[in-house]
């Protein structure tokens, strides 16, 4: 007995390592949250019951959107600073005169949890609408211990307060706050000694992340982050290479990250050890694109290589101001070359990978029932509209969460 069956269903399982994994007119069953049956039409079995049944009309189905890297829990806006940029301005001279990253701090320090989670609430929303069912949130607005704890524990309410399953990551070595100017490494050991041990404790974080960059932290110090994480039992994920070579995907394998993200200069051997390590690349084509950076990420390297490639928004006040997903794959196949294909795996299976959940991203027998609807003619149209919208319902471990079927 299911509890709910689509039938006339189009599948884009995202089973298949290449290509989409279509099953037209297809069933699929959902049992206790998760996929209990799925397949042809023709071939469900003729004794099939459910508590209700469906008629999808041939509408497309995928696995429920992962976006697996967001700093979506903020206050404040820098559109001045876009202002700035477009007057020739770069991000790293903003943020060496107290702008970036800094700015938002300020705000996000000075916000009540009920304000902070106010303002973020439609962005996670306006995620949701477009088929997004797991998304990850940073915190790295804090660079204290309390205001990082705020964060987590705004985005987990926030969660339950949008009906999307949020996975939390702690980046609180996203900046050297502005009351440890010239002391990064008494910071760093603030962080490993008190904020990672205090956000493990409460239990709000599944991951923790560090910016390893020029302007952000040292390799050295990106170490004594990861091996606190280590120390707390937390895996660890990475802003790798974004604005020059800094060995960071190497870094990152070598602590097997779940991912190492931006990646627009890492080197051919860092690729490779990433292939070997697991670590899946995150790209994010929304900063790439509000930076106007001119290097894409290596993608023939990681093809060559054989590392799985996920998309996300990226969704911050700074760089990357976006909620669509949808959007981002057109640019990561507008602006990296990718295909179609690789886009919507890129936000199924390899995001779900790049937040260690093996349980979702893919439409198969026994997989989480995280699933969306889409008006469309072929799955191709989710890349190449331009921030498709025709998502018209989601499921969530099963149950009916938007829209209609």
């Amino acid at each position: 007995m299911f509890t709910t069956l689509l039938t006339h269903v189009r599948l884009a399982t995202m089973r298949d390592a290449a290509g989409y994994g279509i099953v037209d007119d297809a069933a699929l069953g959902i049992r206790d949250g998760g996929i209990a049956w799925v397949g042809g039409m023709r071939d469900l079995p003729r004794d099939a019951k459910a508590a209700q049944t469906i008629d999808c009309g041939a509408r497309w189905a995928t696995p429920g959107l992962v976006d697996c890297h967001t700093h979506l829990v903020y206050a404040g806006n820098r559109a001045n600073e876009f202002e700035r940029r477009l007057e020739g301005v770069s991000y790293a001279e903003i943020a060496a005169a107290g702008g970036g990253i800094r700015s938002t701090v300020e705000a996000t320090r000075a916000a009540s949890p009920d304000a902070l989670a106010a303002a973020s609430a439609p962005r996670l929303a306006a995620m949701a609408a477009q088929g997004a069912t797991t998304v990850e949130i940073k915190s790295g607005y804090g660079l204290d211990t309390e205001s990082e704890l705020k964060q987590l524990r705004v985005a987990r309410l926030l969660g339950a307060r949008c009906d999307v399953d949020v996975r939390t990551t702690l980046l609180a070595a996203h900046a050297v706050p502005p009351e440890y100017t010239g002391r990064a490494d008494d910071y760093v050991e603030r962080v490993c000694s008190e904020t990672i041990p205090a956000a493990a404790r409460e239990g709000v974080v599944d991951a923790v992340d560090a910016f390893c960059e020029t302007i952000g932290f040292t390799a050295a110090q990106t170490r004594r982050v990861f091996d606190a994480a280590r120390a707390s039992g937390l895996p660890v994920k990475l802003h790798a290479d974004q604005l020059s070579d800094g060995d960071g995907a190497a870094l990152a394998a070598e602590f097997g990250a779940l991912s190492a993200d931006h990646l627009e200069y890492t080197n051919d051997a860092g690729v490779a050890a990433m292939a070997r390590a697991g670590t899946v690349a995150v790209l994010l084509p929304g900063a790439y694109y509000a930076l106007r950076e001119t290097r894409p990420p290596p993608l023939a390297a990681l093809r060559a290589h054989g590392a799985p490639i996920a998309i996300s928004t990226d969704c911050n006040p700074g760089t990357s101001p976006a909620t669509s997903l949808p959007l981002m794959m057109n640019m990561a196949c507008t602006l990296f070359g990718m295909t179609p294909g690789e886009a919507l795996a890129g936000v199924t299976r390899n995001a779900a990978r790049a937040l260690g959940l093996a349980d979702r991203g893919t439409l198969a027998q026994g997989m989480r029932a995280d699933i969306a609807l889409w008006d469309l003619a072929e799955p191709a149209e989710l890349a190449y509209r331009i921030g498709c919208d025709a998502c018209t319902a989601v499921f969530r471990a099963g149950r009916l969460v938007r829209g209609t079927p």
